[in-house]
């Protein structure tokens, strides 16, 4: 890959732009110019393969500069500039959950349905999905190809992280200081030795937005026949998010067919030994970790219905959840032509 691209950056020093650039760097992204973007925090400086950059205007910024522009600042922002960077020229990159549910707009996890990106033929937008569903999906999708998935229960256990700055530090003031100014500011409720069956705000169905995120993303990237049920938990964790699933397949699959399935598919860990201890934590595995990690795998058939269960723990800032599936995206583009 000689050729070399310009970058432009939005969000470039919050907790999931700083991920991105240390991920451009890792994988050698061929970068030829980068611009950092910002609102609040222009004049800003931060460092891209030892280069020391400011942080420019986002409001002042001709789209034209970049061929490439991923969003890392939230669905306010995403909103107000995206569509017009892509009628710009540019290829637009969002991580927000703006358009990930409108038609127009391709939901990608590359190692599922990036093949999408090979028939992009002009400047598009490409939304990334939420961190618990590409983690999710990662694991499921080996196994749905084998026997087909027919209904799904999902309980995440949702790191702070995933929130952003504000609630790392609300964690952390939380547990390690008492006095009346250390309130719950982020949360509805106190997070420190605590966990809340809340993420994201309640819909008229009883469940919330984050939980219907799930089924909405799964019905888009994978298979729209796939009933699903999600319970999203914020618990007292810095970064990584884990997720105990259960699902109902096609056909009986054994525990070692499983495990053999998710042991030759890219980006997937195994880690499950009973006997040993054996299975993925987010302290252990999901400190910017770039795998999917799946342990307590499970068969049962109960009245002739196999039946599955998982344990999934990723990093959802620097993982598949967030800055590397955005960069994946973005080496499929230059990979396939798609930037011609």
């Amino acid at each position: 890959m000689n050729k070399e691209f310009s970058v432009a950056l939005v969000g470039a020093s919050g907790v999931v732009g700083t991920k991105i650039i240390k991920l451009l760097e890792k994988r050698l992204f061929p970068v030829g110019k980068f611009i950092p973007l910002g609102n609040s925090t222009v004049g800003s400086s931060i460092e891209f393969n030892n280069k020391k950059y400011l942080i420019e205007s986002l409001e002042n910024f001709d789209p034209q500069t970049a061929q490439i522009i991923i969003f890392s600042a939230g669905s306010t922002v995403a909103e107000k500039y995206a569509r017009d960077f892509v009628a710009a020229g540019s290829f637009v990159v969002d991580l927000s959950s703006n358009f990930r549910y409108q038609d127009d707009v391709p939901l990608i996890i590359p190692e599922i349905n990036g093949d999408i990106i090979e028939s992009l033929s002009k400047p598009s937008l490409i939304a990334n999905p939420n961190c618990s569903t590409a983690q999710l999906l990662m694991a499921l999708k080996p196994i749905h190809d084998n026997a087909k998935i027919k209904f799904l229960n999902i309980a995440t256990y949702q790191a702070v992280s995933g929130t952003g700055k504000a609630a790392l530090e609300e964690l952390h003031n939380q547990t390690y200081f008492t006095d009346s100014e250390n309130e719950s500011v982020v949360y509805p409720k106190q997070i420190a030795f605590n966990v809340i069956p809340q993420c994201d705000i309640f819909l008229e169905n009883n469940f919330t937005k984050e939980e219907m995120k799930l089924t909405w993303e799964t019905h888009k990237i994978l298979d729209s026949s796939i009933r699903i049920q999600a319970t999203c938990v914020r618990v007292p964790v810095y970064n990584g998010h884990s997720e105990a699933v259960f699902f109902k397949v096609s056909k009986d699959m054994s525990r070692e067919e499983i495990i053999t399935l998710l042991e030759n598919s890219a980006g997937i860990k195994v880690l499950d030994d009973p006997k040993e201890g054996l299975y993925p934590t987010p302290v252990e595995n999901a400190n910017d970790t770039e795998d999917v990690y799946v342990g307590r795998i499970r068969s049962e058939i109960f009245d002739n219905e196999c039946w599955i269960s998982m344990w999934i723990v990723a990093d959802n800032v620097y993982g598949k959840g967030a800055a590397l599936n955005a960069v994946q995206i973005c080496e499929e583009l230059v990979s396939n032509n798609s930037m011609r």
